[in-house]
């Protein structure tokens, strides 16, 4: 297990060392990885250190107005980049391929911001689940698998490579970031991309995005390592006299420790058809909601 002192000693170190007197620009999403990450590189490099939200389209609900909030004080570049994304990502169904396409282009984003930043390094928050669901063939995670070969950067600076979620989290608490930030449940770096089966299309982000809005606010108080909303595809329904063809919401809540391996949370019933008539209700294009209590392994928890 970690211990965070050392640990943040160690990679405030590594950081500096690498960087030097150069500038290093990182990803920051706002979760709690990417969140460890810039305050480690803070620390170590100061004002050398260019935080760079991208905004691609595919985030939650009030997402990135959050981030601009919570990060105001830093140097933060905000990117917007909807069309760019939702651009590369049409007529594209294959999952893999989907995710090697925003990884790509991820890094072409950062590599402009540093153009521009004259900075030549990129410290990201990869941990070691992405490593090992990536190399072991399960999924390409969009910073290990989904990576160019070929890149810009002096230097990829990784801090967080050899920790597990739980122990990023120990971290967190250490540096004492917001429970917001600390506790916060995990969101694929794809985003909302990996919750649509299938083509990811505006109105489809749109539909899943407040369908998941509905499924995190429903169950913020069941214990879990996450919750959400996927859509998974079309089915028939009847909505006032009229037969629809809707789509497929599929909602997902699964309790873990490090994310390896995952069960499904027991979720009330009144909850679960709360949340399906809310969902049917308030999103005119879904036609049924369905509940997946598939453990992991056999399943992801994402769905692409």
């Amino acid at each position: 297990m970690v211990k965070p002192e050392k640990f943040v000693k160690e990679a405030i170190e590594e950081i500096r060392n690498t960087v030097g007197d150069g500038k290093a620009i990182i990803a920051l999403s706002g979760g709690v990885d990417s969140s460890v990450c810039t305050m480690l590189a803070y620390r170590a490099i100061e004002d050398n250190l260019i935080p760079v939200f991208v905004d691609t389209g595919l985030m939650r609900l009030g997402e990135p107005e959050r981030i601009r909030e919570i990060f105001s004080k830093m140097n933060l570049v905000f990117v917007e980049a909807k069309d760019e994304f939702l651009s590369a990502l049409k007529g594209v169904e294959d999952p893999e391929e989907k995710r090697k396409i925003i990884g790509e282009l991820f890094v072409r984003v950062f590599e402009r911001v540093a153009r521009e930043k004259n900075a030549e390094y990129l410290i990201q928050g990869t941990i070691y689940p992405d490593i090992i669901e990536s190399q072991g063939g399960i999924k390409s995670h969009h910073n290990v698998g989904g990576f160019p070969i070929d890149y810009e950067f002096k230097g990829v600076i990784e801090p967080l490579r050899e920790l597990y979620k739980d122990e990023v989290r120990e971290v967190a608490r250490y540096l004492g970031l917001p429970e917001e930030i600390s506790e916060r449940m995990p969101f694929p770096g794809p985003g909302l991309a990996v919750r649509i089966v299938g083509e990811v299309t505006p109105e489809k982000v749109e539909v899943v995005r407040r369908a998941n809005a509905i499924v995190e606010e429903e169950l913020k108080d069941y214990e879990k390592w996450q919750c959400f909303a996927a859509l998974v595809g079309k089915a028939t329904g009847v909505k006032g006299d009229n037969r629809v063809w809707g789509y497929i919401i599929s909602v997902r809540a699964v309790g873990s420790r490090d994310g390896m391996t995952a069960d499904p949370v027991k979720v009330d019933y009144d909850v679960l058809k709360k949340i399906a008539l809310r969902i049917t209700g308030e999103i005119p294009e879904v036609a049924r909601v369905v509940y997946d209590i598939t453990p992991k392994p056999p399943a992801t928890i994402e769905y692409e």
